[in-house]
């Protein structure tokens, strides 16, 4: 057997976007389902075989079968999937929430689908309950199945309103959960108790669950019990993680976090949900991130283990994994990505609320994406978009579009968003004055009980033929810029806030920044856009 080597693993593992991680080991490869929200297809997967190198894998809810969000507000969508292997199957846990923030009661069904591959086939879903969201699945070794979910209360206010851990019985042969609700977990005084997980090592059974809310506060809870149905012993030194209290730390909102063992059964790995804010602030433009840590068991309890080898529950800034052959840390999107068209469209590309079925084509112009018009950009429902997540402080995005409107409702080009009241619009329309003309446009959430802000920019008329656009994010700062030869490039001001585009400003949400290709037309829904390809060059140093 080959000796192991040792490389460092900085955190966040999967950056960006990646709220919510569940994982699981199974056929000697590790495998991390993130939330996806309103974004399409929904839930997030990556793989890998030594934690250090991430690849993506194809999202499993890809077709309306199994996933239809058309309405849905911004932050609905798919919450916190669970992704577990029993009996040769993945089995696939997901909420797709219709209503989270309006009113005291949240619509949140959940969902079971399985498939004997990673690939898929993916099952048609199975309903399992509504009573509260962050469902998982325990596979216990007797061979019984075991649905558990956040309670939620609408009767009762604030905190309260998570009460507790409720746990059914499932049935795979009827696809049925078992009358009798066992509320087995009501949670610490950090409150807000949810996103649970059941574990069993040693003959005892463990609770992990989120605590705390999702931001700067957030935790990971770990309680054990001899049986499942508890009580549930807390952790001597819960929280297992969190970052509260410490802002001099790179990783923040540690919490809401899964584990698993790996590959060799010698190890545990304990994946959770982090952010980084931009320096000197709170905001977090990258949204919600994954990071991991190795745990460690001492006197049946899980410590996160430091660098140093001590205990304590700090996320650490990365990890030491042994691996057999030397291998350079990766994950999907980082690095410089040239996206073209031919043949398909790159699984870094999202669209929103719905498969983009219909509005887009690759064979109406070979080795183009042609984008036809679909809603505004304030739709919840079809809008033609496709765009990818912001990976890094720092960056750079092009794209070459070709479009000739003749109309003011039809434009198309580059935006930079993180949800429908949010975002900036690099946009090619028509003025029946001026002929074609370039506009940055910006959408911004209400203030004070106004209206969405709506300001449109400056305009610079444009000549026929193909446009590149070009945006540069540089932590704080961001700006567009745009040529008609693709060498000579014009700034446009003014310059952009990335600050904006994240969870802390708009008020309570859950996704981060994005960056991509639209096309609107709102006459006729049909004008089209063609774009020739689509750069992203990080430049972080990870």
């Amino acid at each position: 057997m080959a000796s192991l080597k040792t490389v460092r693993v900085n955190n966040p593992i999967l950056t960006g976007f990646h709220p919510d991680p569940s994982i699981c080991m199974a056929n000697g490869e590790y495998f991390i389902a993130n939330s996806t929200f309103e974004w399409y297809p929904g839930v997030e997967i990556s793989r890998s075989k030594d934690l250090v190198q991430w690849t993506s894998v194809p999202s499993p809810l890809s077709e309306k079968r199994l996933l239809d969000m058309n309405g849905e507000k911004f932050s609905c969508g798919i919450w916190a999937p669970c992704l577990s292997y029993s009996d040769g199957l993945f089995w696939l846990i997901y909420t797709n929430v219709r209503n989270w923030n309006v009113g005291p009661q949240k619509d949140c069904p959940n969902f079971l689908t399985t498939a004997p591959s990673i690939e898929g086939p993916w099952s048609d879903p199975v309903f399992l309950n509504a009573s509260g969201f962050d469902a998982s699945m325990f596979h216990d070794d007797d061979g019984k199945h075991w649905y558990i979910n956040m309670e939620w209360d609408f009767r009762k206010t604030g905190p309260r309103q998570f009460s507790g851990i409720v746990m059914r019985e499932y049935d795979p042969k009827t696809k049925t959960l078992g009358e009798e609700r066992h509320k087995i977990f009501l949670g610490t005084d950090i409150g807000l108790v949810e996103g649970p997980h059941l574990y069993k090592k040693d003959g005892l059974y463990y609770i992990a669950a989120a605590e705390g809310g999702t931001s700067y506060e957030h935790s990971l809870t770990v309680a054990r019990s001899k049986s499942i149905f508890g009580p549930y012993e807390v952790h001597p030194q819960n929280p297992l993680i969190s970052s509260y209290g410490r802002m001099d730390l790179k990783i923040q909102k540690a919490g809401h976090g899964s584990w698993c063992s790996s590959v060799d059964g010698k190890r545990t790995y304990l994946v959770y949900l982090c952010g980084r804010p931009l320096p000197g602030t709170l905001d977090c433009v990258l949204g919600r991130e994954t990071a991991f840590a190795e745990l460690e068991w001492k006197d049946g309890w899980p410590y996160i283990k430091q660098t140093d080898g001590s205990l304590s529950n700090i996320p650490p800034d990365y990890v030491d994994v042994p691996v057999e052959n030397e291998v350079v840390q990766s994950a999907p999107g980082w690095g410089k990505c040239h996206y073209t068209f031919a043949g398909e469209i790159h699984p870094d590309f999202k669209t929103l609320r719905t498969p983009a079925c219909g509005r887009y084509s690759l064979t109406a112009r070979p080795g183009w994406l042609r984008m036809y018009g679909g809603q505004s950009p304030w739709s919840f429902y079809e809008q033609s978009i496709f765009c990818r997540r912001q990976t890094d402080f720092k960056f750079t995005a092009e794209t070459k579009i070709e479009f000739e409107p003749d109309y003011f409702q039809q434009y198309a080009g580059m935006c930079y968003r993180y949800d429908e009241e949010t975002q900036y619009l690099l946009q090619i329309t028509h003025s029946e004055t001026r002929g074609k003309i370039l506009q940055l446009n910006q959408i911004m959430p209400p203030e004070n009980g106004c209206e969405i802000t709506f300001v449109q920019g400056m305009e610079v008329e444009l000549e026929k033929g193909a446009v590149w656009l070009r945006l540069e994010v540089d932590y704080k700062t961001a700006w567009f810029s745009w040529s008609q030869d693709g060498k000579n490039f014009r700034r446009i001001c003014p310059i952009c806030e990335p600050a904006k585009l994240s969870d802390e400003f708009g008020g309570l949400g859950f996704t981060g920044a994005f960056v991509g290709m639209f096309c609107v037309d709102t006459e006729f829904y049909k004008k089209p856009a063609d774009f020739e390809y689509f750069d992203y060059i990080g430049l972080d140093k990870h």
